[in-house]
């Protein structure tokens, strides 16, 4: 579904990405996980056509992004900080989006918005909510277009337990649809029940890409960030 082909990306001195080549097929949910500074964002950034690499290139269903900008309808993004109009209501904000995106009486997915009572609270401005409640707004609009590919960047941070359970849940049930998920976390604790595979990015380069099952593996650990820490310190010893 998504392929990178030796992408590389500068800022300045900086090289985010450096020979990036990954291969993301459907029905998958990935873990793309790597300290601070290692990439990943900028690396998210690439797919999304929010930043150009300045060299390889990446394809959506075989077909380059940089000359079939449409293939962005098929994704969702939940970002880590939501920014949103502050004097919007959730609600005007949703209908908001829904104007923008909608297309071909394409029907919404309202199951998050139901579930974390969103609905509810409708009339209230984006500026009094707490930042739990934000994150349940931008969760709620990333699944809302039934998106094939979706991009979750911290998605349980600042969640209650009741509402991360939800969450973890709806992304559970969009993977045995056939969908792609790549979540990127630094509670690692929050993965072992999700993801089928992991890459490990470091410096801008990807040290590894395996199947959940083969990290176990290898590692014997059966904890996730039981396994990085094992490989990690592998690799510095």
């Amino acid at each position: 579904m998504i392929i990178a082909s030796n992408v590389t990306k500068r800022f300045g001195k900086l090289r985010a990405l450096d020979d990036v080549s990954l291969v993301c097929g459907k029905g998958e949910c990935i873990a793309l996980i790597g300290p601070n500074g290692s990439g990943k964002t900028t690396f998210i950034k690439c797919i999304l056509g929010m930043v150009v690499p300045d060299s390889g290139f990446i394809t959506f269903n075989d077909k380059n992004i940089i000359h079939d900008w449409q293939y962005r309808k098929h994704l969702g993004y939940m970002p880590q900080i939501g920014r949103y109009p502050e004097n919007m209501t959730i609600g005007q904000l949703i209908d908001m989006i829904k104007d923008i995106r909608k297309h071909d009486g394409q029907q919404t997915d309202d199951y998050l918005v139901e579930s974390f009572g969103l609905n509810k609270i409708f009339d209230k401005r984006m500026r009094a909510l707490s930042g739990g409640t934000r994150q349940k707004v931008s969760a709620s609009l990333a699944f809302l277009f039934n998106p094939d590919v979706l991009f979750l960047d911290e998605p349980t941070a600042g969640l209650d337990p009741v509402a991360s359970e939800i969450l973890k849940e709806k992304i559970r049930n969009e993977k045995q649809k056939g969908k792609l998920i790549l979540i990127t976390s630094h509670i690692l604790s929050e993965l072992d029940d999700l993801v089928t595979q992991v890459i490990y990015m470091q410096e801008g380069q990807v040290r590894f890409h395996k199947k959940i099952e083969e990290l176990r593996e290898d590692t014997g650990e059966a904890k996730l960030a039981k396994a990085i820490a094992h490989i990690m310190q592998s690799k510095q010893s």
